[in-house]
């Protein structure tokens, strides 16, 4: 399925959105019409929220070339624009899937918010755990937050946030989907800390690894 959709970011305030480029290219109108009805619409269109924007650069290795105004546009904004258009076939089956997407990715930013307030309390319990933990010491929280961040994502907290934009706490980049995957590897971790296992063979349990006598400390 094509991205009709997008983020404005990828944390848990973000907002979804989509583009005239891509109503243009899915409805058969010129790219050029469709800014121009933004801008005629505009008062219309800023009665569903303020008419965001990015300014663009041209690419790198582009010659010359002016920065574009890319308007975003939320769900009922592009549903309103796209009713000033001609009513084809095309455009009724791309308004069918725009709509679709808007609910699809509104509902993974839910579950994120929805999982992210289950989470804390695990969270202060783990974290009472390893407070009190035989092999705690200074670097045990932030070994523990980026082992569990590691085996959730498949990445480490520099290369999350690289990928997908910075954020205060890390665990507001997972999707949905690894936030469970989190929470299930985070109560582990408590279980295992509570039985006094150490950090080399709590990882070791998480990730498969050859279990070590010596206990690591990572530095990401």
């Amino acid at each position: 399925m094509l991205n009709l959709v997008f983020y404005t970011d990828n944390t848990l305030k973000a907002e979804p959105y989509t583009t005239p480029e891509i109503i243009a290219n899915n409805t058969g109108n010129d790219l050029y019409n469709v800014n121009r009805l933004i801008r005629n619409k505009k008062s219309s269109l800023e009665r569903f929220g303020v008419l965001g924007f990015e300014i663009r650069k041209p690419p790198k290795e582009s010659k010359g070339g002016r920065p574009r105004k890319i308007y975003h546009l939320n769900e009922q904004q592009a549903t309103l624009l796209i009713t000033f258009l001609d009513n084809t076939p095309q455009v009724e089956l791309f308004k069918v899937a725009l709509v679709k997407q808007f609910y699809e990715m509104r509902d993974e930013l839910n579950k994120r918010n929805l999982n992210r307030a289950i989470e804390k309390p695990i969270k202060k319990t783990l974290n009472d755990c390893i407070k009190d933990w035989k092999y705690t010491n200074k670097h045990a929280y932030s070994n523990i937050n980026r082992l569990l961040i590691k085996v959730a994502t498949g990445l480490s907290i520099t290369e999350l946030k690289k990928e997908r934009g910075d954020a205060k706490v890390a665990l507001d980049l997972l999707t949905s989907k690894e936030q469970e995957t989190y929470k299930t590897l985070e109560n582990k971790v408590i279980a295992y800390i509570n039985a006094d296992f150490d950090y080399s063979l709590i990882k070791a349990l998480l990730t498969g690894g050859k279990i070590q006598v010596v206990q690591e400390l990572e530095n990401d």
